[in-house]
């Protein structure tokens, strides 16, 4: 992927934290909508793989915090862990996806996801085990909580982030990844 300018990453990397505002509000109408859903892990990931790690961290950062502080979601007790969950996806996406070189998009941006969506989960269940919940946290709890409660959320994530990300690129709005040769 050729390389975007600091300013087209900071306008990208802003509609993605306002997207983490927005994006749970409509998904919080849905009973459980954001636990089931987790509209917030979208914009992050988005970023952290068209804009690089550095913007993908600021986005996993400042998202959930703008959030609950605009709107109250996430509430303070889950504040903490989202930002750590978060903040790994946004750093590990756009880590990844620097390294991984396949040659079919598609691949690359799988891989890229999958790894960054198991490392935030294992950072922040290790980060709720020793900090947040300490002697309260349980292999149990990490799983019910990361897994099984958040599964549609993973495969709506799974489907649409790559799809994004590559009608992006078709679109002409972010660079090709693999340009064909002239």
């Amino acid at each position: 992927m050729s390389k975007m300018s600091t300013v087209k990453c900071s306008i990208i990397t802003a509609v993605c934290i306002g997207l983490c505002v927005v994006l749970p509000m409509a998904f919080h109408s849905i009973p459980n909508g954001g636990t089931l859903f987790s509209p917030m892990h979208i914009p992050v990931l988005l970023c952290g793989l068209i804009c690089g790690w550095s913007f993908g961290l600021l986005c996993g950062l400042a998202g959930p915090l703008l959030s609950s502080l605009i709107t109250g979601m996430p509430p303070m007790a889950y504040l903490p862990s989202m930002l750590v969950e978060l903040a790994t996806y946004g750093l590990i996406c756009g880590l990844m996806i620097n390294l991984v070189r396949t040659k079919k998009l598609y691949t690359d941006l799988y891989i890229s996801l999958v790894v960054a969506l198991l490392a935030g989960r294992i950072v922040a269940g290790v980060a709720r085990a020793l900090i947040f919940a300490a002697g309260r946290y349980s292999l149990a709890a990490w799983t019910t909580s990361y897994f099984v409660m958040t599964w549609p959320g993973l495969v709506i994530q799974l489907a649409l982030v790559p799809a994004i990300v590559a009608a992006l690129m078709k679109a002409k709005l972010i660079p090709e990844r693999y340009p064909a040769q002239a």
